[in-house]
């Protein structure tokens, strides 16, 4: 299984990465929620220590080709066109390939930017749609999707799954397992098999006793 470890999530803006392999799914649904990283800032002149949050998200994307506008009614959708900036070549600036899709029954809104073209860019957004009402759909066990109502978990202090630490001292620690380890780099480098395997442990404990 490979992909973006949480470095580059707590580091700065990262916009939806793939990770494939066997039963990825069911293994990093243990990270989905509100991290929190504790470090020196290498922004701030004075060296102060910062606390950051990132919220992640989890969901399964279908194949290829696999999703098209026809499977969510016209109705339901809101699209737009922007610019999409930045890098990317004199295409990314001047025509307006980032495509922003909002799903009115749910308020879900997903925008991709990071294909150079409009229709792939609209075909991306489209697949990361389904994906999260398909993810709210089988939390929440919702045979309707229209009346999904997603619970939204703030990015922000006393919200967080897991925090990082890495001044004063070094340590991460999941708030739901208990789990912790003060080799934080191994873990920024993308190594969460200690989390993901608590989590899934608990959860499988929790299902044995309901």
């Amino acid at each position: 299984m490979g992909g973006a470890s949480p470095a580059a999530a707590l580091g700065g803006r990262l916009t939806a990465p793939q990770i494939a392999g066997r039963y990825a799914y069911g293994y990093l649904t243990s990270e989905k929620g509100t991290h929190r990283l504790v470090r020196i800032s290498p922004f701030n002149a004075k060296a102060a220590r910062q606390t950051s949050f990132a919220g992640v998200e989890v969901m399964p994307l279908l194949g290829e080709g696999a999703v098209s506008v026809a499977q969510l009614p016209a109705e339901d959708l809101e699209i737009s066109f922007t610019r999409s900036g930045g890098k990317g070549g004199q295409n990314v600036n001047k025509v307006e390939t980032a495509v922003r899709i909002r799903h009115v029954p749910t308020g879900i809104a997903v925008k991709c930017t990071q294909e150079r073209s409009q229709a792939r860019n609209k075909e991306r957004a489209m697949e990361i749609l389904q994906a999260k009402l398909l993810v709210i759909a089988e939390e929440q066990r919702a045979a309707d999707i229209a009346s999904i109502r997603g619970d939204v978990v703030k990015a922000e202090w006393g919200q967080q799954i897991r925090s990082y630490v890495l001044h004063p001292y070094k340590q991460v620690k999941d708030m739901r397992t208990g789990a912790e380890t003060t080799d934080t780099e191994s873990v920024l480098a993308g190594n969460l098999e200690l989390f993901t395997t608590a989590y899934l442990r608990q959860r499988a404990s929790a299902v044995r006793e309901a």
